[in-house]
């Protein structure tokens, strides 16, 4: 296989990235390219042993100095200069005469590395691992100036569907943009949430993404068209490049167990938790169709050490079925710190399962979703709306009680509620002080018995029952010959 064929692929290390990297790699090997995965660290354990096994298939770790702190965040100066450095060792110690990879496809949040394969002459291609949404509609945000809007007003985002206005309420939830933080941090800049702006925006400046893609030759992104086409327009006008939607980027497994229980454990790296998957497996048989509310807030982010036991509460008084996926350190202290949990030991309802019986499985550590919104006891989801999680329930047709904590995951909830029209928010005026029992309650409600989201649901569920989106089939053809043409 000749390096023109040979792409180099820099992921961003974190589960939610890793997954639909992994995924990506499986698409592209199927079109005849070999992939060199260049990673600050050992991710061989993440990777399926169907892909290890590849010819195709190279795994690279360019490890940082040892003197590193433990876990940098992936957006410091610091961090990005040490993957650069390990990139570049990596390409300067190939062989002289092996021609250049044809180009590297890097998660957006390692923007920085561009400009080692840029100094190489590598053609770079950004990767945005959530969906098209949110670089839409955080960008026409700041064209219409927000930062002098007040309580109770509304904006239309030129460019977007009417329904995606933006309200004072959005603002609370990116708090850069509002007045009193002209001087301070704020919020998260893209899908990982990991570099604050200064401050809102100024007049004429795009929203940071713009800027950080501008030396990419095009880009990927982790949707379709039957789910974000107007917002993959916007994003193609707005660059003036190719892009490509190429997903939902979730296992090929996925896809083929329509009817079908998925069996998780073969497809993903298992971790500790209480209930083996045919535990799980027989506590939804034994539950009604649609029945079953199931609640996750994925591995790094959660609701408050305070709302935790108003989740709890509600569960308990719901009378409704549930799963409750509950992380090993879940919670922090205070009503507005919403974020990855420090506390050691974090939240447990200690208590709740005897209360509920039955009705409800606690399920503390790892939890085979995708089975579990696999399976057709599930009626709903509370989620964080990380774009994964997102995307998993869409396919299955399992509508959503949206419960952002951080980043992308206030605008996927923002395509979720008011574009698709397949969820709704845990409460009306999110982000409020703190969500309240009654708050998910209603929500709960809502979501299991309101027969138009559900309708509306299943209808979109429908599109992907036959598997890949044929949109995105033929956006990772065009990519290939976009590849091929650049190598020429």
């Amino acid at each position: 296989m000749s390096a023109e064929n040979e792409i180099l692929v820099v992921p961003k290390i974190g589960q939610g990235q890793l997954f639909p990297c992994i995924e990506l790699c499986n698409h592209l090997l199927r079109r005849d390219f070999s992939i060199t995965v260049v990673a600050d660290s050992d991710i061989s354990s993440s990777i399926p042993s169907a892909l290890r096994q590849s010819p195709l298939f190279t795994l690279i770790n360019v490890s940082a100095p040892q003197e590193t702190p433990a876990d940098p965040p992936a957006s410091s100066p610091r961090q990005h200069q040490q993957i650069a450095q390990g990139i570049e060792s990596f390409l300067a110690g190939r062989d002289p005469a092996q021609a250049r990879p044809a180009c590297a496809v890097i998660d957006h949040i390692m923007y920085k590395t561009q400009e080692v394969f840029s100094k190489l002459g590598i053609p770079t291609v950004t990767f945005i691992t959530s969906g098209a949404c949110w670089a839409a509609v955080q960008h026409a945000a700041y064209v219409v100036r927000p930062d002098d809007m007040k309580p109770g007003e509304v904006r239309a985002l030129p460019g977007l569907p009417n329904e995606m206005v933006l309200s004072y309420s959005d603002l609370k939830q990116r708090r850069h943009w509002m007045p009193s933080n002209r001087g301070g941090g704020g919020g998260g800049r893209g899908p990982g949430g990991s570099r604050p702006q200064m401050g809102p925006p100024l007049p004429g400046h795009p929203a940071p993404w713009v800027e950080e893609v501008k030396s990419s030759v095009a880009l990927l992104i982790n949707t379709c068209d039957d789910l974000e086409r107007p917002f993959l327009d916007y994003v193609a006008n707005l660059t003036a490049k190719p892009i490509w939607g190429v997903g939902p980027l979730v296992p090929d497994e996925y896809w083929r167990s329509a009817a079908a229980l998925l069996q998780e454990r073969k497809i993903r790296p298992k971790r500790e938790s209480n209930y083996t998957d045919d535990e799980i497996i027989g506590w939804l048989d034994r539950q009604p169709r649609g029945s079953i509310m199931y609640i996750s807030f994925g591995s790094e982010v959660g609701p408050s050490m305070e709302e935790y036991p108003e989740l709890a509460k509600a569960l308990e008084e719901s009378n409704r079925p549930f799963i409750w996926v509950i992380q090993k350190k879940s919670g922090q202290p205070g009503p507005l710190a919403r974020g990855p949990a420090q506390m050691e030991g974090g939240y447990f309802p200690h208590g709740l399962d005897s209360r509920v019986g039955e009705r409800g499985l606690i399920i503390h550590g790892w939890a085979p979703q995708l089975l579990i919104l696999s399976h057709p006891s599930t009626g709903g989801f509370v989620s964080h709306c990380g774009w994964n999680s997102t995307v998993e329930a869409i396919v299955r047709g399992v509508p959503i009680l949206a419960w952002p904590i951080r980043g992308d995951q206030y605008y996927n909830a923002k395509l979720v509620v008011n574009h698709l029209k397949i969820g709704v928010l845990v409460c009306d005026q999110y982000p409020a002080e703190m969500v309240k029992k009654d708050d998910v309650l209603m929500g709960i409600e809502r979501v299991l018995a309101d027969e138009e989201i559900r309708r509306r649901s299943l209808c979109l569920g429908q599109r992907f029952e036959k598997g890949f989106p044929e949109s995105s089939v033929s956006s990772l053809d065009a990519f290939r010959d976009f590849v091929h043409r650049k190598a020429a």
